[in-house]
């Protein structure tokens, strides 16, 4: 159900990695016990343990995953041309910076809140659907010229707003993507991709 877990998970399926994922009860409050605090002080998920090393934050992992593994799987990261590598930078900050902050308040009213036993708050909903409309026209403007966010070519950039903007696809402000043609062109293309469906057959947070 995570969205971060999501996101490293769809990475790994990008890369044709093995791996071994390990399920952490959040209702339970497993990420808080000792064993996963060793993983990650912060207590949330994911963590990745790669031979030594031991990583946390789900895009520091993504950017791990592609770079370590460049010459596997699909190439994330434009590895071999320095100028398309810097544009999937500028897009994956985007994306955190910009993207982020807008659409996880109102993916956590209409899919936590109700969990927590609360009814989700119009007002935050529409104050931060007005801040995503914003962001959208701007990636409106920049896929008339671009298949994807980065350039024509699939990237980090893109597959990091696969998890919230699936959710947010289940949610009555659909309508935020769906009134952009050229939003909605792009999301119909990544989200299609055989990495993310795998991860999604799974992501079923909020459904009943």
């Amino acid at each position: 159900m995570s969205t971060c877990t999501s996101r490293v998970l769809t990475c790994l399926h990008e890369k044709d990695l093995d791996f071994e994922l390990v399920i952490v009860d959040l209702f339970a409050g497993e990420h808080k016990q000792p064993p996963f605090l060793a993983k990650n002080p912060f207590g949330q998920i994911p963590a990745l343990e790669d031979d030594d090393l031991t990583l946390f934050e789900s895009r520091a992992i993504t950017s791990y995953v592609a770079e370590r593994f460049k010459e596997t799987g699909y190439d994330l990261i434009r590895h071999q041309n320095i100028k398309e590598a810097a544009l999937v930078k500028v897009w994956t900050e985007v994306e955190s910076q910009q993207f982020h902050p807008a659409i996880a308040p109102i993916i956590f009213q209409f899919l936590v809140a109700p969990l927590q036993g609360n009814l989700p708050d119009q007002t935050i909903i529409d104050t931060n659907l007005e801040k995503l409309g914003k962001v959208l026209d701007i990636y409106e403007a920049k896929l008339t010229s671009t298949k994807y966010l980065a350039g024509d070519f699939y990237s980090l950039a893109d597959l990091h707003h696969l998890p919230y903007a699936y959710y947010l696809m289940k949610t009555p402000a659909a309508s935020v993507v769906n009134e952009r043609p050229h939003v909605k062109a792009w999301w119909e293309d990544i989200s299609s991709r055989p990495a993310f469906k795998k991860v999604a057959e799974g992501m079923n947070f909020g459904e009943k």
